[in-house]
């Protein structure tokens, strides 16, 4: 079984930043094979897609409206992925969620208002 954990999240200004970590675990569990995900989600409205980062990190993804401003990353010694927030605004307000295969965390809550 592989636990998945996130962080950092938390209240932010409109122009803030945010670093959101997320470690997964578990008996000879490795995040080094695997892509990883962030997705964010709020009430009423369907989990989507954030960032997306190749198990090399050769490739990533952003959503339109956060490229240029998070930047997804990954540390496999660590079993961590990262995703740095920067130039916040309101409308970034969720849930944000880490994924590896089927496993999911239980999600971080970002609120970003003045």
């Amino acid at each position: 079984q592989v636990q998945v954990v996130e962080s950092g999240g938390g209240q932010a200004q409109p122009g803030g930043s945010l670093r959101l970590s997320c470690v997964a675990s578990g008996p000879g569990f490795t995040i080094r094979d695997y892509d990883m995900m962030w997705y964010r989600q709020v009430p009423g409205k369907e989990r989507e897609l954030v960032a997306h980062i190749g198990s090399t990190s050769s490739s990533t993804y952003y959503k339109d409206a956060v490229k240029g401003r998070f930047t997804i990353s990954r540390d496999n010694v660590k079993n961590t992925v990262y995703l740095q927030m920067n130039s916040l605004k309101p409308e970034d307000t969720a849930a944000y969620y880490c994924n590896v295969l089927q496993y999911w965390g239980q999600g971080t809550q970002v609120t970003v208002s003045s």
